[in-house]
């Protein structure tokens, strides 16, 4: 069975920034869900900034549950981590006009069960002194309603002109 891309919505940031970018009122029609995200972030604090997506915000089960496998400048890594995570997104003093890539994909969002998702995301930088990172993360939040929010925030600065996401909804046909 072929898979149906559905687009639900898309956010661009405008002039001045934004502190997040949301999706909300996502409707449990389709099977999987998945986030594409081309961004940029304000910060000058460092080489890039984390990403965090939250899965219904407003929720009281907040419990993530992560693990991370990260290059940087070659150099492998992995972790775990309990909070809402994302990826990573270029700073502003990474090469100019330069935007990273991050997709999440939510596998069975409307299920009454916890949620895994998966994160792949990669920063662009052309310019020396700074590594560029690529990150895959394996997540699982353990709350059981359906997911009708996303929420994504920065950890330094905000998003910047002209960051762009679009939420897909993904059935069997």
């Amino acid at each position: 069975m072929a898979n149906t891309y559905v687009k639900i919505a898309t956010v661009t940031v405008g002039a001045g920034g934004a502190a997040s970018i949301d999706f909300s009122s996502i409707p449990a029609t389709y099977t999987d869900l998945v986030l594409k995200l081309s961004a940029r972030g304000t910060t000058t604090s460092g080489a890039r900034d984390s990403l965090f997506a939250t899965l219904n915000f407003n929720s009281t089960s907040t419990t993530y549950t992560v693990k991370v496998v990260r290059a940087s400048g070659g150099t492998p890594s992995a972790s775990s981590t309990g909070g809402p995570t994302g990826g990573y997104v270029d700073a502003s003093n990474f090469t100019a006009s330069s935007f990273s890539s991050t997709e999440i994909y939510v596998p069975n969002y409307a299920s009454s069960n916890a949620k895994s998702f998966s994160i792949d995301s990669v920063t662009e930088q052309n310019a020396t002194g700074w590594d560029t990172i690529m990150g895959l993360e394996a997540a699982l939040w353990n709350g059981t309603a359906a997911i009708n929010q996303i929420t994504l925030t920065l950890d330094y600065g905000n998003f910047a002109q002209h960051s762009s996401a679009s939420l897909y909804g993904i059935s069997k046909s």
